[in-house]
């Protein structure tokens, strides 16, 4: 914010922009990992999905403040909030986790005390002392992640998911929304259409943290990806419509609004599933390669973003407005089966319960795998015996 209130040449926005998307890089990795590690159990949804909705909020803020203030104004005024964080820090506790991790068994118990009572601190101690000796004894290293067997569940449920988030196309429809709104013929100012957006998904975004610790994980996901899937299909269609059908503009026109309320609820409802894949993917991981892990969802969603923001008109260019939307409702479908398929109900569990339902699942497969081999090798066998009793026969 300091550069960006002195900048006067464009190479240091720039600047700015880098640091700023390694700081929010850097956020969003520790926050999942510090919140999953210290929250209990019934109410760890609610409180990690309070950071996404508290981003749309300051987001809010923003872009309805911004146009009635100065550039200077509003940066100076942001300014102050990574000051009054920085602050705040030196009162918030350490994982009890990381301390147990560097074998400092003391501050543990101390970072425990501070955020819950003696006797269940001492308790849940115990527990994390049994669980944290477990899962250490395996490599913390990168290549460890990408080669150990009992991380390829995890694995392919944090990058798929990560994929279909992004991939929606969230972030390009809200950067273009200008453009689109001119394709369906409404005659609203893009400062109005950011306020509706970031207005709506702050409400949902409220709504989902308080009923995700009740519906669970699982049901959030599906649900928001199915219903975000079908407002876009909705939105496409009305494209594809105008661009291939070649609907009447007269007739097609009444029709604009019901495109834009689609497009509105598409972004909004998305909120279920991006402040949900966040709690999940810290949950799933193992003590030893979670910040590793972590780290490496966050390099893959960024890389994707850049992606989707690129590739967005080059789309709209060859197929139109229909093909890119039928293109993201495609992929939220696809996401919404993707979640049904193969992500965990977390709800309810401490991080050493899903670590052992998530090892038995992996134990299964694996037992399955075995007794398919077994299963060639008896059949290479029996080939073998035929061959060997028909020779026998022939002689």
């Amino acid at each position: 914010m300091i550069i960006t209130s002195f900048a006067r040449v464009s190479w240091l926005l720039y600047i700015m922009h880098m640091l700023w998307g390694v700081g929010a890089g850097m956020i969003s990795t520790v926050i999942g990992i510090y919140l999953a590690e210290i929250v209990d159990k019934d109410i760890r949804a609610t409180l990690s999905t309070c950071t996404k909705f508290m981003f749309n909020f300051g987001n809010l803020m923003i872009i309805s403040i911004g146009p009635f203030v100065s550039y200077n104004a509003i940066n100076y005024s942001l300014v102050m909030l990574p000051v009054v964080y920085f602050a705040a820090c030196a009162f918030i506790p350490e994982s009890p986790y990381y301390y147990l991790k560097e074998g400092k068994v003391d501050h543990a118990r101390k970072s425990l005390l501070k955020l819950k009572d003696k006797e269940t601190a001492e308790q849940e101690l115990e527990l994390m002392k049994g669980h944290v000796s477990k899962e250490m004894r395996n490599s913390t290293s990168a290549w460890e992640l990408f080669t150990g067997k009992q991380y390829r569940k995890p694995l392919v449920i944090a990058f798929g998911l990560k994929l279909a988030q992004i991939m929606t196309g969230g972030r390009s429809i809200q950067q273009y929304m200008g453009l689109i709104t001119q394709e369906i013929g409404l005659d609203v100012k893009v400062s109005t259409l950011l306020i509706i957006f970031g207005a709506f998904k702050f409400a949902v975004g409220v709504m989902s943290s308080t009923v995700i610790d009740r519906v669970g994980r699982r049901s959030v996901l599906i649900y928001s990806f199915l219903s975000t899937g079908i407002c876009l299909a909705i939105a496409g269609l009305y494209f594809f419509l105008q661009e291939v059908i070649r609907v009447d503009h007269s007739v097609l026109k009444a029709y604009g609004t019901v495109a834009f309320i689609a497009i509105i609820l598409s972004n909004g409802l998305s909120i279920g599933f991006n402040s949900i894949i966040g709690v999940i993917s810290a949950e799933i991981f193992p003590l030893n390669v979670k910040s590793v892990a972590m780290t490496s969802v966050n390099v893959l969603s960024g890389c994707l973003g850049f992606v989707v923001a690129k590739s967005y008109q080059a789309i709209n260019n060859v197929a139109g407005f229909w093909g890119v939307f039928w293109a993201f409702a495609s992929i939220a479908l696809a996401g919404a089966l993707f979640s049904y398929m193969t992500a965990p109900e977390t709800k309810g569990k401490s991080l050493e319960e899903i670590q052992e339902m998530l090892q038995i699942n992996t134990a299964s497969s694996d037992e399955d795998e075995k007794l398919s081999d077994i299963e060639v090798i008896e059949m290479v066998e029996n080939c073998r015996e035929s061959k060997e009793s028909r020779k026998g026969g022939i002689l």
